[in-house]
């Protein structure tokens, strides 16, 4: 399984990185990583004019898209759509930050899911 990561680089700037989840098979029973310790789930939703300029994760998180998509922008400019079902790994919690908007006046709904700090 694939996610995207934001981190802070070295130069202070938000970036993203591609990040493969190993998963184990089970056979019929499917494929499932390892556990990833979380402290709590929560339930978001944003309108279609939702923009916000940079800003920082405000904890290490997943944040998993449910309906309608979101543009990431990172501190040189790159942007990637995150549309429903993907999967976002916010682990820039200083620097920069990184800039957040809604896609085609859509409103979107997704979960945060608080992790503890990495080891």
């Amino acid at each position: 399984m694939n996610i995207v990561r934001i981190y802070t680089g070295a130069d202070n700037r938000s970036h993203f990185e591609d990040v493969h989840i190993d998963l184990e098979d089970l056979g019929v029973r499917g494929s499932i990583s390892q556990p990833w310790p979380a402290t709590s789930v929560m339930f978001r939703e944003v309108q279609g004019d939702y923009a916000l300029d940079f800003h920082n994760a405000p904890r290490r998180q997943l944040v998993v898209n449910l309906t309608g998509s979101v543009d990431i922008e990172v501190g040189d400019g790159t942007t990637r759509r995150l549309g429903p079902g993907s999967i976002l790994l916010a682990e820039d919690t200083t620097g920069q930050g990184h800039i957040s908007r809604a896609v085609d006046q859509q409103p979107r709904t997704c979960l945060f899911i608080p992790l503890e700090p990495a080891a």
